[in-house]
């Protein structure tokens, strides 16, 4: 019960906020969050949305909302 148990339990609470993280960042890059299942073909997937995590995002708005990083204008 001990140690697997509390890893199962901390894997569980993290899975939803980590798949909203990710489907954020997808959106960073103007990108469908339907995109997070590329994840599923097994090694290629996993480094098409690491490169998609890392590329910057689209500057100013895009069809997801308003560029987070921009400064808002005063």
């Amino acid at each position: 019960l001990g140690l697997g148990f509390l890893g199962l339990l901390y894997g569980l609470a993290i899975l939803l906020p980590a798949i909203g993280v990710t489907i954020r960042r997808l959106h960073d890059g103007d990108r469908s969050g339907w995109w997070i299942l590329i994840a599923l073909v097994p090694f290629i997937g996993f480094i098409v949305l690491l490169v998609f995590m890392i590329l910057p995002g689209t500057e100013g708005d895009n069809q997801y909302g308003p560029d987070p990083v921009k400064e808002p204008e005063p």
